[in-house]
């Protein structure tokens, strides 16, 4: 295989370590990366400034780090890494969950988006670690990939389809209780904004918030991660609400039209 691997945490982060060593085993990888953190980019994209891109050292592939976002790697990478296509492109491993609508704000999850909008079947891998400041343990990320890779390349896929991965942050494979197919739940921040002062007294505003997750989400990836299962969420890029389009039509098209 011909597998491209990203992140938004940046090229020298530890958890695309991780998931290159395991990419190595099913074939040919490169690495292409923001060359700093990119977290909560989203599915931005460069548009009005040049993007450098510079080889980096890398043992046993190509690496490249890239000054731009987890889309404009997926785009160097296609354009540059694998000019005649590749068959997987792989992002992550993400410090941090990407569970419910995080994926909207989540760069790791928006270079996934754009492989699949590109056609190339994409995985999104993340250490769901729930408490802010605790060790992300990699190493079980690393036990459970190299276990279930695999399985998730070899998944059935849908056109315009891609998969979600959150893995538990315990400190042991053996607390992992298993793999859990689901959709996506709620994780909602509040509080967002913060007033502060600068030296001069001048006021700023500092974004972030405070995750509110309840477990009682049934079936949900928040409460597989919860009570310790791997979850795996097909996402669509088609975000249409067809159950609603009857309804709407009805409400918003003069009858004289229809």
């Amino acid at each position: 295989m011909r597998i491209l691997v990203t992140n938004d945490d940046g090229i020298r982060a530890p958890g695309i370590r991780i998931l290159t060593d395991v990419a190595k085993r099913f074939g040919l990888v490169k690495v292409v990366a923001p060359d700093r953190e990119r977290s909560a980019c989203g599915h931005s994209m460069t548009m009005r400034d040049p993007l450098r891109v510079t080889e980096f050292e890398w043992d046993g592939c190509e690496a490249f780090e890239v000054s731009g976002v987890p889309t404009d790697c997926v785009n160097v990478g296609l354009s540059f890494g694998w000019p005649d296509g590749c068959d997987l492109i792989l992002s992550g491993v993400n410090n941090g969950p990407n569970l419910g609508f995080d994926v909207t704000y989540s760069g790791t999850v928006a270079a996934a988006m754009e492989g699949t909008i590109l056609g190339v079947p994409s995985i999104a891998v993340s250490m769901a670690s729930l408490v802010t400041g605790a060790p992300i343990h990699y190493d079980t990320g690393l036990a459970w990939l190299e276990e279930n890779l695999e399985r998730l390349i070899q998944a059935p896929t849908k056109p315009l389809t891609f998969l979600n991965v959150n893995i538990p942050n315990v400190s042991d494979p053996i607390e992992i209780r298993g793999i859990r197919a689901t959709p996506m739940g709620q994780r909602v921040y509040v509080n967002r904004i913060e007033r502060r002062d600068d030296p001069w007294g001048r006021p700023y505003f500092w974004q972030g918030g405070v995750t509110v997750m309840t477990a009682d989400q049934p079936g949900t990836d928040v409460q597989a991660i919860t009570e310790g299962f791997v979850s795996v969420t097909p996402v669509s890029l088609d975000w249409t609400d067809y159950g609603h389009l009857g309804s709407l039509e009805r409400a918003i098209i003069p009858r004289h039209e229809v």
